[in-house]
Protein backbone atom coordinates (compact mmCIF):
# COMPACT_ATOMS: atom_id res chain seq x y z
CA UNK A 1 0.00 0.00 0.00
CA UNK A 2 2.15 2.87 -1.19
CA UNK A 3 -0.94 5.47 -0.43
CA UNK A 4 0.38 5.37 3.49
CA UNK A 5 1.62 8.33 5.02
CA UNK A 6 3.11 9.22 8.26
CA UNK A 7 3.91 12.55 9.27
CA UNK A 8 5.12 13.34 13.11
CA UNK A 9 2.69 16.43 13.98
CA UNK A 10 3.26 17.20 17.45
CA UNK A 11 7.37 17.40 17.66
CA UNK A 12 7.93 18.21 21.51
CA UNK A 13 9.11 15.08 22.16
CA UNK A 14 7.50 12.93 24.99
CA UNK A 15 9.28 11.18 27.42
CA UNK A 16 6.47 8.10 27.58
CA UNK A 17 4.03 9.70 24.86
CA UNK A 18 0.84 7.29 26.06
CA UNK A 19 -2.93 6.57 25.74
CA UNK A 20 -3.58 8.88 22.24
CA UNK A 21 -7.68 9.50 22.36
CA UNK A 22 -9.80 11.20 19.95
CA UNK A 23 -11.77 14.06 21.53
CA UNK A 24 -14.38 14.62 18.71
CA UNK A 25 -15.83 17.56 20.73
CA UNK A 26 -12.88 19.79 20.71
CA UNK A 27 -11.37 18.19 17.23
CA UNK A 28 -8.30 17.23 19.02
CA UNK A 29 -5.91 14.40 19.77
CA UNK A 30 -5.47 13.81 23.57
CA UNK A 31 -2.62 11.89 24.72
CA UNK A 32 -0.17 11.65 27.94
CA UNK A 33 3.88 12.02 29.32
CA UNK A 34 4.02 9.17 31.51
CA UNK A 35 7.32 10.29 33.50
CA UNK A 36 7.28 13.99 31.88
CA UNK A 37 3.89 13.80 34.11
CA UNK A 38 1.39 16.01 31.66
CA UNK A 39 -1.78 15.61 29.79
CA UNK A 40 -1.63 16.89 26.36
CA UNK A 41 -4.24 18.23 23.51
CA UNK A 42 -2.84 18.65 20.23
CA UNK A 43 -4.69 21.03 17.62
CA UNK A 44 -4.61 19.68 14.07
CA UNK A 45 -6.02 23.26 13.33
CA UNK A 46 -3.51 25.32 14.90
CA UNK A 47 -0.68 22.51 15.10
CA UNK A 48 0.20 23.22 18.62
CA UNK A 49 -0.03 20.72 21.64
CA UNK A 50 -1.57 22.47 24.93
CA UNK A 51 0.14 20.31 28.24
CA UNK A 52 -1.80 20.18 31.71
CA UNK A 53 1.74 19.42 34.62
CA UNK A 54 0.87 17.07 37.22
CA UNK A 55 2.16 15.85 40.18
CA UNK A 56 2.71 12.11 39.43
CA UNK A 57 3.46 9.81 36.80
CA UNK A 58 0.20 10.01 34.42
CA UNK A 59 -0.29 7.30 32.52
CA UNK A 60 -4.01 7.38 30.68
CA UNK A 61 -6.63 9.58 29.98
CA UNK A 62 -10.39 9.30 29.02
CA UNK A 63 -13.14 11.43 27.85
CA UNK A 64 -16.06 11.95 30.25
CA UNK A 65 -19.97 11.96 29.49
CA UNK A 66 -20.45 14.79 32.11
CA UNK A 67 -17.63 16.49 30.35
CA UNK A 68 -13.77 17.03 30.75
CA UNK A 69 -11.92 13.95 31.29
CA UNK A 70 -10.83 11.42 33.56
CA UNK A 71 -7.17 9.84 34.41
CA UNK A 72 -4.90 7.56 35.77
CA UNK A 73 -2.43 8.99 38.16
CA UNK A 74 0.13 7.58 40.14
CA UNK A 75 -1.89 4.92 41.79
CA UNK A 76 -5.16 6.73 41.76
CA UNK A 77 -8.06 7.12 39.04
CA UNK A 78 -8.27 11.01 38.80
CA UNK A 79 -10.78 13.75 37.72
CA UNK A 80 -8.92 16.57 35.15
CA UNK A 81 -11.01 19.57 34.41
CA UNK A 82 -9.45 21.12 31.53
CA UNK A 83 -9.91 24.52 31.96
CA UNK A 84 -9.27 24.99 35.47
CA UNK A 85 -6.34 22.65 35.50
CA UNK A 86 -7.47 21.18 37.80
CA UNK A 87 -6.97 17.48 38.86
CA UNK A 88 -8.97 15.41 41.98
CA UNK A 89 -8.61 12.18 43.23
CA UNK A 90 -11.43 9.66 42.63
CA UNK A 91 -9.94 6.49 44.22
CA UNK A 92 -6.83 4.86 44.71
CA UNK A 93 -5.76 1.17 44.10
CA UNK A 94 -2.51 -0.84 44.87
CA UNK A 95 -2.46 0.94 48.60
CA UNK A 96 -0.41 -2.15 49.85
CA UNK A 97 2.36 -1.90 47.46
CA UNK A 98 4.92 1.41 46.86
CA UNK A 99 6.14 1.47 44.15
CA UNK A 100 3.60 0.37 41.58
CA UNK A 101 2.14 2.94 39.10
CA UNK A 102 -1.16 2.80 36.74
CA UNK A 103 -0.16 2.09 32.96
CA UNK A 104 -2.93 1.79 30.62
CA UNK A 105 -6.47 2.84 30.54
CA UNK A 106 -9.74 2.82 28.48
CA UNK A 107 -13.03 2.69 28.60
CA UNK A 108 -15.65 0.57 27.58
CA UNK A 109 -18.87 0.28 25.51
CA UNK A 110 -20.80 0.38 28.66
CA UNK A 111 -19.02 3.31 30.31
CA UNK A 112 -16.48 1.87 32.30
CA UNK A 113 -13.00 2.49 32.79
CA UNK A 114 -10.13 -0.50 32.36
CA UNK A 115 -6.92 0.33 33.77
CA UNK A 116 -3.82 -1.88 34.73
CA UNK A 117 -0.41 -1.41 37.07
CA UNK A 118 2.98 -2.19 37.43
CA UNK A 119 5.73 -1.85 39.20
CA UNK A 120 8.09 1.25 38.71
CA UNK A 121 10.65 0.79 35.83
CA UNK A 122 13.99 0.58 36.67
CA UNK A 123 14.79 1.21 33.13
CA UNK A 124 12.39 1.46 30.24
CA UNK A 125 10.69 -2.71 30.30
CA UNK A 126 13.02 -3.24 33.14
CA UNK A 127 10.90 -3.80 36.61
CA UNK A 128 10.14 -6.07 39.32
CA UNK A 129 7.83 -8.61 37.90
CA UNK A 130 4.24 -9.56 38.54
CA UNK A 131 3.60 -6.86 40.96
CA UNK A 132 0.74 -5.15 38.57
CA UNK A 133 -3.03 -5.93 37.81
CA UNK A 134 -6.24 -5.07 36.46
CA UNK A 135 -8.84 -2.87 37.75
CA UNK A 136 -12.26 -1.43 36.59
CA UNK A 137 -13.69 1.79 38.24
CA UNK A 138 -17.21 1.95 37.51
CA UNK A 139 -19.66 4.38 36.81
CA UNK A 140 -20.80 4.57 40.22
CA UNK A 141 -17.14 5.07 41.44
CA UNK A 142 -16.76 1.60 42.86
CA UNK A 143 -13.50 0.07 42.08
CA UNK A 144 -12.87 -3.81 40.86
CA UNK A 145 -10.01 -5.99 40.52
CA UNK A 146 -9.63 -8.77 38.10
CA UNK A 147 -6.37 -10.59 38.63
CA UNK A 148 -2.91 -9.58 39.95
CA UNK A 149 0.51 -10.88 38.68
CA UNK A 150 0.47 -8.66 35.72
CA UNK A 151 3.88 -7.44 34.51
CA UNK A 152 2.81 -4.16 32.38
CA UNK A 153 -0.62 -4.33 31.98
CA UNK A 154 -0.56 -2.35 28.54
CA UNK A 155 -3.03 -2.50 25.66
CA UNK A 156 -7.16 -2.90 25.83
CA UNK A 157 -10.19 -2.62 23.89
CA UNK A 158 -13.11 -4.54 22.99
CA UNK A 159 -14.44 -6.74 19.73
CA UNK A 160 -16.97 -4.85 17.62
CA UNK A 161 -19.95 -7.05 18.83
CA UNK A 162 -18.89 -6.29 22.41
CA UNK A 163 -18.55 -9.52 23.64
CA UNK A 164 -14.37 -9.65 23.54
CA UNK A 165 -12.24 -8.08 25.49
CA UNK A 166 -8.91 -7.88 24.13
CA UNK A 167 -5.65 -7.46 26.74
CA UNK A 168 -1.97 -6.67 26.72
CA UNK A 169 0.19 -7.79 29.80
CA UNK A 170 3.57 -6.71 27.70
CA UNK A 171 6.37 -9.16 28.89
CA UNK A 172 4.27 -12.03 28.23
CA UNK A 173 4.56 -10.44 23.76
CA UNK A 174 0.85 -11.68 23.67
CA UNK A 175 -2.59 -10.08 23.16
CA UNK A 176 -4.65 -11.68 24.77
CA UNK A 177 -8.80 -12.20 24.69
CA UNK A 178 -11.33 -12.80 26.89
CA UNK A 179 -15.25 -13.66 26.89
CA UNK A 180 -16.70 -10.43 27.78
CA UNK A 181 -20.07 -9.69 29.44
CA UNK A 182 -21.24 -6.24 28.90
CA UNK A 183 -23.84 -5.94 31.44
CA UNK A 184 -21.61 -6.89 34.57
CA UNK A 185 -18.59 -5.77 33.15
CA UNK A 186 -16.70 -9.74 34.23
CA UNK A 187 -14.33 -11.02 31.95
CA UNK A 188 -13.19 -14.94 31.56
CA UNK A 189 -11.80 -17.79 29.53
CA UNK A 190 -8.04 -15.88 29.14
CA UNK A 191 -6.78 -17.26 25.85
CA UNK A 192 -3.21 -15.93 23.53
CA UNK A 193 -4.46 -14.51 20.27
CA UNK A 194 -1.24 -13.68 19.02
CA UNK A 195 2.17 -14.09 19.60
CA UNK A 196 4.88 -11.08 18.66
CA UNK A 197 7.26 -12.17 16.40
CA UNK A 198 11.16 -11.48 17.58
CA UNK A 199 11.51 -8.08 15.60
CA UNK A 200 7.95 -7.10 16.45
CA UNK A 201 9.61 -6.57 20.18
CA UNK A 202 7.54 -5.57 23.19
CA UNK A 203 3.86 -5.27 22.27
CA UNK A 204 2.15 -2.08 24.16
CA UNK A 205 -0.86 0.39 22.97
CA UNK A 206 -3.62 -1.36 21.15
CA UNK A 207 -7.03 -0.08 19.04
CA UNK A 208 -9.64 -1.12 16.73
CA UNK A 209 -10.89 -0.25 13.38
CA UNK A 210 -14.26 -1.12 12.40
CA UNK A 211 -12.95 -4.07 10.47
CA UNK A 212 -12.85 -5.48 13.95
CA UNK A 213 -9.32 -5.85 13.46
CA UNK A 214 -6.43 -4.92 15.89
CA UNK A 215 -3.66 -2.49 15.71
CA UNK A 216 -1.03 -3.05 18.30
CA UNK A 217 2.35 -0.11 18.60
CA UNK A 218 5.03 -2.06 19.42
CA UNK A 219 7.58 -0.91 21.68
CA UNK A 220 11.33 -1.00 20.60
CA UNK A 221 10.03 -2.37 17.51
CA UNK A 222 9.82 0.89 15.70
CA UNK A 223 5.74 0.04 13.94
CA UNK A 224 2.52 -0.97 14.73
CA UNK A 225 0.72 -4.06 13.29
CA UNK A 226 -2.42 -5.18 12.73
CA UNK A 227 -4.09 -8.09 13.63
CA UNK A 228 -6.81 -10.17 12.37
CA UNK A 229 -7.72 -11.65 16.18
CA UNK A 230 -10.53 -14.33 14.69
CA UNK A 231 -7.20 -15.89 12.63
CA UNK A 232 -4.76 -15.30 14.77
CA UNK A 233 -2.83 -13.77 11.36
CA UNK A 234 -0.66 -10.53 11.55
CA UNK A 235 -2.72 -8.45 8.23
CA UNK A 236 -0.12 -5.44 8.00
CA UNK A 237 2.79 -3.78 9.63
CA UNK A 238 3.68 -0.18 9.19
CA UNK A 239 6.94 0.68 10.11
CA UNK A 240 7.61 4.12 11.74
CA UNK A 241 10.87 6.73 11.94
CA UNK A 242 11.50 5.65 15.82
CA UNK A 243 12.29 2.44 17.85
CA UNK A 244 9.82 3.54 21.02
CA UNK A 245 6.09 3.20 19.40
CA UNK A 246 3.68 3.10 22.41
CA UNK A 247 0.34 2.96 21.63
CA UNK A 248 -2.23 4.16 19.09
CA UNK A 249 -6.03 5.33 18.01
CA UNK A 250 -8.20 6.25 15.23
CA UNK A 251 -8.87 10.09 14.83
CA UNK A 252 -9.95 12.49 12.65
CA UNK A 253 -13.10 13.97 11.27
CA UNK A 254 -14.39 10.52 9.76
CA UNK A 255 -11.62 8.24 12.16
CA UNK A 256 -9.41 7.82 9.22
CA UNK A 257 -6.52 8.68 10.48
CA UNK A 258 -4.05 6.27 13.00
CA UNK A 259 -2.54 8.53 15.28
CA UNK A 260 0.50 6.96 17.13
CA UNK A 261 2.47 8.11 20.24
CA UNK A 262 6.05 7.23 20.93
CA UNK A 263 8.82 7.79 23.55
CA UNK A 264 12.38 9.08 23.89
CA UNK A 265 13.37 7.54 27.59
CA UNK A 266 15.71 4.90 28.07
CA UNK A 267 17.45 6.51 24.67
CA UNK A 268 21.39 8.21 24.63
CA UNK A 269 22.20 10.55 22.58
CA UNK A 270 23.91 8.77 19.63
CA UNK A 271 20.73 6.87 19.37
CA UNK A 272 18.64 10.29 19.68
CA UNK A 273 21.20 11.54 16.98
CA UNK A 274 19.89 9.06 14.61
CA UNK A 275 16.15 9.65 15.48
CA UNK A 276 15.39 13.00 16.58
CA UNK A 277 11.61 12.69 15.92
CA UNK A 278 11.31 10.55 18.59
CA UNK A 279 8.14 11.18 21.86
CA UNK A 280 6.89 12.42 18.54
CA UNK A 281 3.21 11.62 18.06
CA UNK A 282 2.98 10.40 14.61
CA UNK A 283 -0.36 10.47 11.79
CA UNK A 284 -0.86 7.92 9.59
CA UNK A 285 -3.13 8.73 6.80
CA UNK A 286 -4.23 6.16 3.21
CA UNK A 287 -4.44 3.00 5.57
CA UNK A 288 -8.13 2.66 3.74
CA UNK A 289 -9.91 1.78 6.94
CA UNK A 290 -11.94 3.72 9.92
CA UNK A 291 -11.82 3.29 14.04
CA UNK A 292 -14.28 3.67 16.08
CA UNK A 293 -14.93 6.47 18.14
CA UNK A 294 -13.78 6.25 22.47
CA UNK A 295 -16.35 5.57 25.03
CA UNK A 296 -17.10 7.98 27.78
CA UNK A 297 -16.69 6.86 31.36
CA UNK A 298 -20.22 7.31 32.66
CA UNK A 299 -19.39 8.47 36.20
Amino acid sequence: MSSVRIECVAKEGCRIGESPVWDEKEGALLYVDITGRKVCRWSPVTRQAQAIPVDAPVSSVALRKSGDYVITLGTSFAALKWKEQLVTTITQVDKDKANTRFNDGKVDPAGRYFAGTMAEEIRPAVLERHQGSLYTLFPDLSVVKHFDQVDISNGLDWSLDHKTFFYIDSLSYSVDAFDYDLQTGKIGNRRSIYKLEKEESIPDGMCIDTEGKLWVACYDGGRVIRLDPETGKRLQTVKLPVDKTTSCCFGGKDYSELYVTSASDGMDKEWLSRQPEAGGIFKITGLGVKGVPPYPFAG
